[in-house]
C-alpha cells in the first residue's frame, strides 16, 4: 500500500509526534509499503535518522503562511519565492524565536487552517494537493487533529481515505485567547467526522477529547504510540543513585514539582547521596524558567547534586537513560501518552509518575513502576525513598519495564495496531 504522513515540525525541539510518525513511516517502509513524510509549518526535529526523501518539500511553511495570513501581497508571490522562505536553516532560525509570537496570532492561524476555505492559504493547499496527487496514497495520515480543517478538500480532491490522529490539542486550545478558543473548539468538532478514522495514543486522551468536544458517541481508536527499541541501552545504574527527567523543561512537565521533590529528599527525607539528572529540550523561551530554578537548587545547597543536559543526541540519551536508578516527569497537564515514559521502559528504568493523564495506562501494561498523587512532590520524593530502599523491587522493575516495551510499545507492534485499523477502514469501503 502507499501511505503519507503529513506531519506539523517544531523546527527547534524534539516532538513526540514527530518522533511517533517518522518511527512508525519508517517501519511501513521496512515491510515493503511505499511511504511518504511529509513536514507541514516547521523542519521535523528528531533524534533518529529520518525516513530518506530529501526531495520532499516543507508544505505551509511557517513563515510563508505567516506572511499570508498578515500580508494581502504575500498571497501573490511566485512559488520560487515560497521555495526560498522554505528554507530548512531560515525556518529553523525562525522556530527559535517562536516564543515571541502572540497568542493572538497563534490563534488567527489557527482558526484559519481549521476553516481553510476562508483562509488566505490557497496556494498552499494546491502546492499540498498536487504533490498527493502525483503520490497517490491509500491513505493519508494527519499528525495532528488540528490539521482536520483540510480533510473536506483534500477528500474532494483526492480518492485518499484519511487518518487523523489526536495529540495534545487540549493543551494548545486552551492556551489560546478569546474568541479563538472557542471558535476553535467549536469548529475542530465539526471538522473531526470529515475524517475516516480518528485514532488517540491512549483511553484517557479518547475520552478526554469526547468530553472537551461535547461529543460522547464520537468513534476514536486507541493506538498506543510506539519507538524503534534499537540503540538503547540495558540499565546500568550510577552510583550514587540518580533519579532523571527526560522531557522539554518547562512548567507542563513538571519540572518545577521535580525540584521540589528533589529538595525535600534531601533535606526532610535525609536522603544521604541521591543525584537527580534534568535532560531535554530546552528553547530560548524556556531559559527563564530553569534560571530561576537552579536559584531554587542553589538556595537549597544542592547545585552540586544536580546535573543538567539539555539537547541531548540520540546516542546521548540512550546513555543517560541506562544510566538512572528512577525515572519521572511529572506532568502537570492532560498529557496524552508520554514517549519519555516508554523510553525509559525501554532503557529497563524503573519510573514514578503521577496517578493521573495516561500514565496509569501505561503503569497497568507494564507494571514497572509506581504512582502517586497529582501535583505532590512531597508525595513524589516519599516514593523515590521507599524505592531507593527496596533493590528487590527496582530490579523486578527493571525487568518488567523492558518486557513492556518490547510487547506493547515497539514500533513493530505499532505498525500492527495501525495496519489493523488500515485493514478494518477498507472493509468498510
Amino acid at each position: 500500500m502507499t501511505f503519507a504522513f503529513l506531519t506539523p515540525g517544531t523546527g527547534s525541539y524534539y516532538c513526540g509526534a514527530c518522533m511517533r510518525d517518522n518511527a512508525l513511516a519508517k517501519s511501513l517502509h521496512a515491510a515493503g509499503h511505499k511511504v511518504s513524510l511529509l513536514p507541514m509549518y516547521l523542519p521535523l526535529q528528531l533524534d533518529e535518522e529520518k525516513l530518506n526523501q530529501p526531495g520532499n518539500p516543507i508544505f505551509f511553511g511557517g513563515i510563508n503562511v505567516f506572511l499570508q495570513q498578515k500580508i494581502p501581497l504575500f498571497r501573490h508571490t511566485p512559488r520560487w519565492l515560497h521555495s526560498l522562505l522554505n528554507n530548512s536553516n531560515l525556518l529553523r532560525s525562525a522556530a527559535k524565536r517562536s516564543h515571541m509570537t502572540s497568542a493572538r496570532e497563534h490563534g488567527e492561524m489557527a482558526l484559519a487552517m481549521l476553516r481553510i476555505e476562508k483562509s488566505s492559504f490557497d496556494k498552499e493547499l494546491e502546492k499540498l494537493i498536487d504533490f498527493l496527487a502525483t503520490e497517490n496514497p491509500d491513505v493519508l495520515c494527519l499528525g495532528t487533529a488540528l490539521q482536520a480543517g483540510m480533510i473536506r478538500q483534500l477528500k474532494a480532491r483526492l480518492d485518499v481515505k484519511i487518518i487523523c490522529t489526536f495529540q495534545g490539542e487540549d493543551s494548545f486550545l486552551d492556551g489560546l485567547p478569546e474568541p479563538y478558543r472557542t471558535q476553535c473548539w467549536t469548529e475542530l468538532k465539526a471538522r473531526l467526522t470529515d475524517a475516516d478514522i480518528l485514532v488517540a495514543p491512549s483511553q484517557f486522551y479518547a475520552d478526554l477529547m469526547r468530553r472537551r468536544l461535547g461529543a460522547p458517541d464520537l468513534e476514536i481508536e486507541v493506538m498506543p504510540n510506539g519507538i524503534d527499541l534499537e540503540g538503547y541501552l540495558p540499565p546500568n545504574p550510577s552510583t550514587p543513585p540518580v533519579i532523571g527527567y527526560l522531557a522539554r523543561m518547562i512548567r507542563e512537565k513538571g519540572i518545577e514539582i521535580l525540584i521540589d521533590a528533589f529538595i525535600h529528599l534531601r533535606t526532610r527525607l535525609n536522603h544521604p547521596d541521591a543525584r537527580l539528572h534534568i535532560a531535554g529540550a530546552c528553547t530560548a523561551g524556556d531559559e527563564k524558567l530553569v534560571a530561576s530554578l537552579k536559584s531554587k537548587i542553589a538556595a537549597a545547597h544542592l547545585t552540586n547534586f544536580v546535573d543538567w543536559s539539555p539537547n541531548l543526541s540520540r546516542e546521548q540519551k540512550a546513555g543517560f537513560l541506562s544510566s538512572l536508578t528512577l525515572f519521572s516527569v511529572p506532568a502537570t497537564y492532560p498529557e496524552a501518552f508520554g514517549l519519555y515514559l516508554v523510553e525509559a521502559l525501554a532503557s529497563g528504568i524503573p519510573v514514578v509518575q503521577p496517578s493521573a493523564s495516561s500514565f496509569p495506562e501505561i503503569l497497568s501494561t507494564s507494571n514497572a513502576g509506581t504512582l502517586v498523587p497529582h501535583n505532590d512532590p512531597i508525595a513524589l520524593a516519599q516514593a523515590w525513598h521507599n524505592l531507593l530502599s527496596n533493590p528487590q523491587t527496582l530490579e523486578s522493575f527493571r525487568q518488567k519495564g523492558r518486557l513492556a516495551a518490547e510487547n506493547h510499545y515497539s514500533v513493530s507492534a505499532m505498525r500492527k495496531r495501525f495496519l489493523t485499523l488500515v485493514e478494518r477502514l477498507h472493509h468498510r469501503s
